[in-house]
């Protein structure tokens, strides 16, 4: 295969990592026909925990077997697109069932795994310099393509439900297909040939790559949980269906306008640094979860600018963190450790997504969303505590 130039490669990266992602929450998307036809009042923590659950389950196999290190990573992410792309379309194939169609969302979660992170290791392939601004826009593209159920919502067209999961499988394919013909594997891949039973504990013996994921998973308690929970809080806002199309739009703008923040905090880490960048955006967007409660009294365009602010601000730190899991890391191992630490990060993301909605029962949602500010305030502590003590020299692997 002809090499491709590292700006030309990030660039198909991107537009495949944003194809592909529209898979996430595809089902969220859909949720007020599908609740319709299951006749269930509630079923967004369900059908967001199935993509989560199964995101984690697949994160776990790819970095227990050292997948994305030990196999062409373009192959891999191929493979995986095809594979999500599939289950993802048995939905509006197969007979509407609740335990049907948390299966599929669940295997779509899986074969996501050999998406996402698998996409920031191909980046990391072909970028030894400039890591954190090539994932700030392959980062924005997964935000972007996580939004676009959405849009697709938005668009107000006397279509079935069904083409929701129609047009994001045919992307997705599309998406697998650029990578696997057009992205070869980049020139600072280094191929960990064998399996390594002992690999994990000796990466979790890393204090920069601990410092970093720390900051990731107080990052990550909030971020999905604030997606999942959008469409919910801009109802309660405005007093309005959640089905709605002003609703759809407002919902894609928030999280899509994260896609803007997350490229804008690559370029802006290129000069201060992604430490710098990342722990502005938590702080921030922490204060966003505590500002939730002056919020509701509010007139219509202050709720919406706020929530555009929060938009950025809880996603521009995930691009940054990710970059300092990889510069953490022995080369060979990054594909591992960036699907590990994302293994675990989303763990975390099915007990906050779990917690917010056992939360609704009792609270309203701004003051169910207002306590995911625990993501931020413990994920800044405890980053700063390993940060401390994390090794002077270049990293490197225990014994």
């Amino acid at each position: 295969m002809k090499p491709q130039s590292s700006r030309s490669a990030l660039i198909l990266i991107v537009i495949a990592q944003f194809l592909g992602a529209s898979l996430w929450f595809a089902g969220n998307a859909a949720i007020p026909e599908i609740s319709k036809v299951l006749n269930l009042p509630e079923i967004t923590a369900s059908i967001t925990s199935a993509v989560q659950l199964g995101f984690i389950s697949g994160t776990l196999i790819y970095a227990f077997f050292s997948i994305p290190d030990r196999f062409s990573p373009r192959i891999v992410f191929l493979a995986s697109a095809c594979l999500a792309a599939l289950f993802n379309l048995l939905i509006p194939i197969l007979p509407m069932e609740m335990i049907s169609l948390l299966l599929c969302r669940f295997l779509v979660g899986f074969f996501l795994a050999g998406i996402y992170p698998v996409g920031m290791k191909i980046a990391a392939d072909y970028f030894e310099k400039g890591l954190g601004n090539a994932l700030g826009f392959l980062v924005g593209a997964l935000v972007l393509g996580t939004a676009f159920p959405h849009f697709i919502r938005a668009l107000d067209w006397d279509l079935s439900w069904k083409i929701i999961f129609w047009s994001t499988s045919i992307l997705a394919i599309f998406g697998g297909l650029l990578v696997g013909i057009f992205v070869p594997d980049g020139p600072f891949r280094k191929r960990n040939t064998k399996f390594e039973i002992s690999l994990l504990p000796k990466l979790s013996k890393i204090k920069s790559l601990k410092s970093a994921a720390s900051g990731y998973f107080g990052h990550m308690w909030e971020l999905y949980t604030f997606w999942a929970f959008v469409p919910t809080l801009i109802a309660y806002f405005s007093n309005t269906d959640s089905g709605t199309k002003e609703n759809a739009i407002l919902s894609f703008s928030t999280i899509a306008i994260g896609a803007i923040s997350c490229a804008i905090g690559g370029i802006i880490a290129n000069r201060i640094g992604s430490k710098k960048v990342a722990l502005f955006s938590l702080i921030g967007s922490g204060i966003c979860c505590l500002s939730l409660l002056l919020i509701p009294s509010a007139p219509s365009m202050i709720w919406i600018f706020f929530l555009l602010i929060w938009g950025m601000l809880v996603t521009a730190d995930s691009p940054q963190f990710s970059t300092l899991v990889a510069q953490g890391t022995p080369p060979e191992y990054r594909g591992t450790a960036l699907t590990l630490v994302n293994c675990m990060g989303f763990t975390l993301t099915i007990f906050s997504i779990q917690f917010g909605q056992f939360l609704l029962s009792y609270l309203k949602v701004t003051q169910m969303m207002s306590f995911l500010v625990i993501g931020p305030f413990l994920g800044l502590l405890i980053f700063r505590f390993f940060d401390k003590k994390r090794e002077a020299s270049s990293p490197s692997l225990p014994a």
